[in-house]
């Protein structure tokens, strides 16, 4: 794996996500509450505290939480809700080690569909179906892992040409196109809730 990513805009923190499959899943999985350029731009803010190049799954697993949560917290912090974020990264990089040697790229690797690669993301902690599929379309897509039925697996992600989520982001217009998409879905479901509500 080492492909250039646009997904946090900057080139530091997009290069480690290019070269880093945990890294790219940490970001996937701080991608929720807060703009998604901060989300993705995490894992290499924690690399850098951590004073290491990429991260490890068996050095997050085995750390102190209160020191991990700490370590996430200081200021800028890495999420918006930083010790419950620095708890379930904790909680993905033990699994990754019971399951994959801590090797996240032991997920997709050599997956026969894309149900079973969907089937292993949902299986990840703090992954639901809808953050598994992004990251099924965002591998498909942009990061060559390609088993067969992996577009029909991510669903609506999958669809080729389309501006839904950051499996979509290229660069900058790529990035806008995504932004006016989730905010016609969050004005399209607002208008939904307020007329279910007379």
């Amino acid at each position: 794996m080492d492909v250039t990513l646009h997904l946090a805009q900057d080139p530091e923190a997009d290069e480690l996500l290019g070269r880093s499959p945990l890294a790219a899943l940490v970001g996937m999985l701080l991608d929720q509450q807060v703009p998604m350029e901060w989300a993705f731009k995490g894992p290499r803010t924690i690399a850098d505290r951590l004073g290491a190049e990429d991260l490890d799954a068996h050095e997050i697993a085995a750390r102190d939480p209160e020191e991990f949560a700490a370590l996430l917290s200081e200021k800028p912090a890495v999420h918006r809700y930083p010790g419950s974020m620095a708890k379930r990264i904790q909680q993905l990089c033990q699994y990754l080690v019971e399951h994959y040697d801590g090797d996240a790229s032991r997920v997709w690797e050599g997956v026969g569909t894309g149900g079973e690669l969907l089937k292993r993301l949902e299986e990840l902690p703090g992954f639901g179906k809808q953050k598994a599929q992004i990251f099924l379309a965002l591998l498909g897509k942009q990061l060559g892992v390609t088993p067969k039925g992996w577009r029909e697996a991510a669903g609506a992600y999958g669809e080729p040409k389309s501006f839904r989520s950051v499996a979509d982001i290229t660069g900058p217009e790529s990035l806008t196109k995504v932004r006016a998409h989730k905010q016609e879905m969050k004005a399209a479901a607002k208008a939904a809730k307020a007329a279910g509500g007379k």
